[in-house]
């Protein structure tokens, strides 16, 4: 697989999990593969995807000053990962790999990896520590303001 395929599946399984709203338009092909994926990935590989994500985006320079990753944490994750997606598209998934790149070429293979960003921030996002975490801002919303949304139909 060209390096760019491969950065492109890294770069849309970090998006889609950024997203993870409605599912992806893809081709049956595409689907078969995602579901694949998904099948063959346990809990911990899910977490292990959610944590390479956080990694990724902890580089951002605006970031990047909140946490303290050492590069040996970064390049375990990206081994690790590098590891299960080889395993995932040539022993899991194979034959649903093959037939969705006939069909689609790599655009088959960003719709797959989009469900497996969207599925391994889910299994992030239904901790009770992380909802409580992404959920603090609410004590700070103006309700008075927020109930002019409120039709009066």
């Amino acid at each position: 697989m060209e390096r760019l395929v491969i950065r492109r599946i890294l770069f849309i399984v970090i998006l889609g999990a950024a997203l993870m709203s409605g599912p992806a338009t893809a081709s049956p092909a595409a689907d078969a593969l995602g579901t694949c994926l998904i099948d063959f990935l346990n809990g911990k590989e899910r977490k292990e995807l959610g944590k390479w994500i956080f990694l990724g985006i902890s580089a951002h320079p605006e970031i990047s000053g909140f946490t303290n990753i050492s590069l040996e944490d970064r390049d375990d994750s990206d081994q690790y990962i590098g590891n299960l997606i080889t395993r995932l598209l040539t022993e899991d998934c194979l034959t649903e790999a093959k037939n969705a790149t006939a069909t689609g070429g790599s655009v088959a293979l960003t719709s797959a990896f989009e469900l497996v960003g969207r599925v391994a921030m889910q299994e992030l996002m239904t901790d009770t520590n992380v909802s409580s975490a992404i959920s603090g801002f609410e004590k700070y919303l103006d309700a008075e303001k927020l109930s002019t949304l409120q039709s009066t139909d």
